[in-house]
């Protein structure tokens, strides 16, 4: 078996200084090359975190525009369920005369309906925003107050055979 020799040969001078400068040049070719690698990623890196950065902010605005359409969809009902109950003593004035016993379960079962839909726009009002529903409570309260008062007056008086002016 043949040893090989742990020394390494001896290199001409010019064999080495080639050797050795090259690798710098390529070294310093190299790390241009990593430097605009690196401003490339940077500037997709920089374009990617923009874009991404415009669509988290477009999907916020769409979603709170989402929600104040909501509120005021629900906030729209439960005003609308106010003016229903609002106009229930014209209603059992302008009942028919003919079917006293209908009217009066169909006007009952309207005013339960009306009833339960504003207790539950109550509730949600004041889940929802506590100002809201602090000010629609009262909203109908005085409501109840006046349109039950009304509602009374309207079942004892006669009724309309004409629509008043």
């Amino acid at each position: 078996m043949t040893r090989l020799p742990l020394v390494a040969p001896p290199v001409a001078p010019s064999t080495v200084i080639a050797h050795t400068t090259a690798p710098a040049v390529h070294t310093a070719a190299s790390g241009g090359g990593t430097t605009l690698l690196l401003g490339v990623l940077s500037g997709a890196f920089l374009a990617a975190l923009i874009t991404a950065s415009i669509n988290i902010w477009l999907a916020r605005r769409k979603s709170h525009e989402e929600e104040r359409n909501r509120l005021r969809a629900a906030f729209a009902e439960a005003f609308a369920t106010y003016s229903a109950y609002k106009e229930l003593p014209y209603a059992i004035r302008r009942r028919r005369a003919d079917q006293p016993a209908e009217e009066r379960i169909r006007l009952s079962e309207t005013l339960r309906e009306i009833q339960s839909r504003l207790a539950y726009h109550q509730a949600w009002t004041l889940l929802e925003s506590p100002t809201v529903g602090a000010a629609y409570q009262n909203l109908v309260d005085r409501l109840r107050a006046t349109a039950g008062l009304a509602m009374n007056q309207a079942w004892t008086a006669p009724r309309w055979t004409t629509t008043p002016a």
